[in-house]
C-alpha cells in the first residue's frame, strides 16, 4: 500500500510536469500512463493476495501452536495431579506405620546396711523401641522390644525382651479386643513407665516387687468404656510360674511369654474411673488357678488384689496404692510367702513447668504370712528436672529400714531420661 501511494504521487507528479510543459497531454501519453497504473494495481494486488497467503499460514501455525500448549497444559495438568495422589498415598502409608521409644541411664550410689555388698555402678538400664502399624480404622498393631543392661548374650548381664506384641481390633468406638503380648492391666508403673511420666530414678519397689513390674503376658483382652470416664478391662492370659527354690516370690515367677508353662492360666479384670481431668481411681483383680503351673504340689490357687489413685491438680500431685497376693498350699505358707503385700505413698509439687520434687513412704513384704519380721520400709526424697516434656534428668535420695540388714540400701541415685 505504502508502494501504490508512492508511485500515485510520482505519477502525479510527472502529469504536473507534464501539465506545466504542455497545456494538454496526446493520447498516447494519456493511454502509456493508464497502462502503467493498470501494472502498478495489479502489482499492489498481487502483493494483497501473497499478504493474505502468507497471514492464513500464519494463523494456522498460531492454532496449531495454541493446540499444542492446550494438549501440553493438559499433560502437564495430569501429571501434576498424578503426582500429588501418588505423594499423598505415601504419606498416609507412612502415616500408618510410626516409631518410638525410651531409653534411661543411672547411676547408683548406695551401701548396704548389713553384710551385703554395697552398689556402686553406672547402667544403661533400658534401651527400648516402639513399632506400630495401623492397617485400616478398626485393626492395628502395637510392639515394643527392650535392651535391657546394655548388653545381652551368654555370660553378659543384660538381656534383649519383647514386652509387648499384640493386634488391637475395635468392635466400635467404645469397645475392642487385644490379642497377643501385652502388659498386664496392673497398677500404676506396668503399663505406663516411661522415665519423663515419673519421679525417681528406679521403679517404685512395691511395684516392682509385689504387681511385679514390668509384667507381661500372652493372651486375649477384652477392654472399653462402661460409661463416660469409667472402664473396663478384662483379660485371659499365661500365668507365673514361681518355686519354693525361690520362697514363692511373685517377681520370680515371671515368665515372659518365653515357651511359658501354659497349664494353668490367670485372668485379669479392672475398673478404672477417670471422670474428672487429672483424677485416675482404678483396681485390679487377678486369679491364677496354680501359681506353679502344677509343678509344686505344696501350692496352689493365687490371688492379686490392687488399687490405687492418682491425682494430678495444678502444680499438686498425689499417688497411693496398695496391692497384696493371697497364696495357698503348704508351701507358701511354709516360708510366709502366702501373703505378699506393699504399698505406698507419694506427694509431689511442680515448682516450675521443668522442676517438681517428690517424696514417698512404702513398704513391701514379699512373707508378709511370716511370723518373722521381713518388712522393708523405705524414705526417698528427689527432684525431676524436664529439659523437654519428653526428656528428664532425676536425681533422689533413699533412706531404708528393715529388720535383715541385708534387705537394706541407703544412699542417692541419679538418672536421665527421654521418650519419643
Amino acid at each position: 500500500m505504502y508502494k501504490f501511494k508512492k508511485t500515485l504521487l510520482a505519477s502525479t507528479l510527472m502529469v504536473a510536469m507534464s501539465s506545466a510543459q504542455a497545456a494538454s497531454p496526446t493520447n498516447e501519453e494519456i493511454w502509456q500512463l493508464l497502462q502503467e497504473m493498470k501494472q502498478q494495481l495489479n502489482e499492489v494486488k498481487q502483493q494483497n493476495e501473497q499478504l493474505k497467503t502468507e497471514n492464513q499460514t500464519l494463523k494456522q501455525q498460531v492454532v496449531a501452536t495454541q493446540a499444542k500448549a492446550e494438549q501440553a497444559n493438559e499433560t502437564a495438568e495430569a501429571l501434576a495431579v498424578a503426582t500429588e495422589e501418588a505423594v499423598k498415598a505415601s504419606a498416609a502409608q507412612e502415616s500408618k506405620t510410626s516409631i518410638g521409644g525410651y531409653g534411661e541411664l543411672h547411676y547408683n550410689n548406695l551401701q548396704n546396711q548389713g553384710s551385703g555388698a554395697d552398689k556402686d555402678e553406672i547402667d544403661f538400664h533400658r534401651f527400648v523401641l516402639f513399632f506400630n502399624h495401623e492397617f485400616n480404622d478398626r485393626l492395628r498393631l502395637f510392639s515394643e522390644l527392650e535392651l535391657e543392661h546394655s548388653i545381652s548374650g551368654d555370660g553378659q548381664n543384660g538381656e534383649v525382651e519383647l514386652e509387648q506384641a499384640y493386634i488391637q481390633y475395635d468392635f466400635n468406638d467404645k469397645h475392642r479386643v487385644n490379642a497377643g503380648l501385652f502388659l498386664v492391666p496392673v497398677g500404676l508403673l506396668n503399663e505406663t513407665h516411661e522415665p519423663n511420666t515419673f519421679y525417681g530414678v528406679e521403679r517404685n519397689n512395691v511395684e516392682k516387687n509385689i504387681i511385679p513390674t514390668t509384667w507381661w503376658e500372652g493372651g486375649v483382652m477384652f477392654s472399653g468404656e462402661l460409661a463416660p470416664g469409667f472402664s473396663y478391662d478384662a483379660a485371659m492370659t499365661s500365668g507365673l510360674n514361681t518355686s519354693a527354690s525361690n520362697d514363692y516370690s511373685v517377681r520370680s515367677g515371671r515368665q515372659k511369654v518365653s515357651e511359658a508353662d501354659a497349664s494353668d492360666f490367670a485372668y485379669t479384670g479392672r475398673l478404672k474411673w477417670t471422670a474428672i481431668p487429672g483424677i485416675e481411681v482404678a483396681t485390679s483383680l487377678q486369679y491364677q488357678e496354680d501359681i506353679t503351673q502344677g509343678n509344686d504340689h505344696d501350692a496352689g490357687s493365687a490371688v492379686l488384689w490392687e488399687a490405687h489413685t492418682a491425682i494430678q491438680q495444678g502444680n499438686f500431685g498425689f499417688r497411693a496404692l496398695y496391692a497384696t497376693w493371697h497364696l495357698e498350699g503348704d508351701g507358701p505358707q511354709s516360708v510366709g510367702a502366702d501373703k505378699q503385700m506393699g504399698w505406698y505413698l507419694e506427694p509431689s509439687y511442680k515448682l516450675t513447668d521443668a522442676i517438681g520434687i517428690f517424696t514417698r513412704y512404702s513398704l513391701w513384704d514379699n512373707q508378709a504370712g511370716s511370723s518373722v519380721d521381713s518388712e522393708v520400709r523405705s524414705w526417698d526424697l528427689g527432684v525431676n528436672w524436664w529439659l523437654d516434656p519428653q526428656v528428664v534428668v532425676k536425681f533422689d535420695y533413699q533412706d531404708q529400714d528393715a529388720e535383715n540388714e541385708d534387705d537394706e540400701f541407703d544412699g542417692f541415685n541419679v538418672g536421665v531420661g527421654y521418650q519419643f
